[in-house]
């Protein structure tokens, strides 16, 4: 595919498995990767991803939805899938029959679940802080009713670190109320399953846990959230490279102006790149504006004007004899230069994870395996 595609996501996956390997090195004795695959993997593609994985020895993903996990279910991926949002109670039967374990969001969800009759593995949250899902984690008594309803086998106890990128205070915090709940619970004679609270943050900003799992995304995937550092960094390689082809070159005269609105007026006798990727693979149309560059011939070259739906134009002017065909580098590295995708992020004004979220599924998938 890549002879011949227009603009693609490149994945590195050497570089998949020696993260889980990195992130696996910090974990205490019993606990186990759960990869988070939501969102197509962030933009990696969760087949290609939850398959890798897979083959490396994780046995327990998380999706967001039910579309997601049995879209996993039917490429063959085994083990423990977990959906941490909502699915509509009435499709309980469904999670049975896909063998996919449901998030108890709070009691009254729980009963909703429960009222449908089908035996379910589901996983309790706990809200310690974020209060976004979860049953109050100093309820014991909703916990004790959720724990005694027909139908649900609670295999996993969970909660949501809220600031563990920015408050190490309120991360502690949620931790002793999390760990606090679950011991109220086995003193009372209850089995909370399998836990589990910290995502890839969680870990990089935490001593290891006692926990069954850890919630690791974006830590595979190789990127933080933005620049900020890390407590307990961990040598890891980003996975994706974003890449698109250059559909045509132009050439322009000072004064002369290029794309919607000619948002982009030439102030020197300038060279365009017209590169075959846009907004609905994932862009701002504001790229320009925000400072955005790609990569051609090792070479940074500006975005200007406004992004189209399918394409972009780079001032190639200073890159050398660039050609239809080239190949520019929108995350990644190329030559001596490289544009993390932590810097495409804060130059869009967001952070990896939304940036890499948002990348459109009509972009091709093309993987390698270098050495690491």
């Amino acid at each position: 595919m890549r002879a011949t595609a227009r603009a693609w996501r490149e994945l590195d996956l050497a570089a998949l498995t020696g993260n889980l390997r990195a992130v696996e090195a910090r974990l205490p004795p019993g606990c186990r990767v759960m990869a988070v695959v939501k969102a197509d993997a962030y933009g990696h593609g969760a087949k290609t991803v939850a398959r890798t994985l897979q083959r490396a020895g994780v046995r327990a993903f998380a999706a967001a939805c039910l579309d997601e996990a049995s879209a996993l279910r039917r490429a063959g991926v085994g083990g423990e899938i977990l959906v941490l949002g909502y699915t509509p109670p009435e499709l309980a039967g469904v999670l049975a029959r896909w063998r996919i374990a449901q998030t108890v969001l709070d009691e009254d969800y729980a009963c909703r679940l429960s009222a449908q009759g089908v035996p379910l593995r589901v996983h309790l949250a706990l809200d310690t802080g974020m209060h976004r899902f979860g049953l109050p984690a100093g309820d014991l008594a909703a916990a004790r009713r959720v724990l005694a309803l027909p139908h649900l086998h609670v295999v996993g106890t969970m909660s949501h670190l809220c600031a563990a990128d920015s408050d190490p205070a309120e991360t502690e915090a949620q931790a002793a109320r999390f760990f606090a709940a679950v011991r109220a619970l086995e003193a009372s004679g209850l089995d909370p399953g399998r836990l589990h609270f910290q995502a890839s943050y969680g870990v990089w900003n935490l001593p290891p846990q006692p926990c069954g799992y850890v919630r690791a995304g974006l830590a595979l995937y190789g990127v933080p959230s933005d620049s900020r550092p890390l407590l307990y960094p961990m040598a890891l390689r980003p996975v994706l490279s974003l890449r698109a082809r250059v559909a045509s070159v132009r050439d322009l005269a000072a004064g002369e102006g290029a794309g919607y609105d000619l948002a982009f007026r030439a102030e020197r006798p300038t060279r365009l790149a017209v590169v075959a990727m846009g907004y609905a693979d994932g862009l701002p149309r504001d790229l320009g504006r925000r400072g955005g560059e790609v990569l051609l011939r090792g070479r940074r070259c500006p975005v200007v004007g406004l992004v189209c739906m399918d394409q972009l134009l780079a001032d190639v002017t200073g890159a050398g004899p660039v050609r239809s065909g080239d190949i520019a580098t929108v995350i990644g590295r190329d030559g001596p230069e490289e544009i993390t995708a932590v810097e495409l992020a804060a130059r869009c004004g967001a952070i990896t994870n939304e940036l890499l979220s948002r990348l459109s599924r009509r972009l091709g998938l093309v993987t390698r395996r270098q050495k690491s």
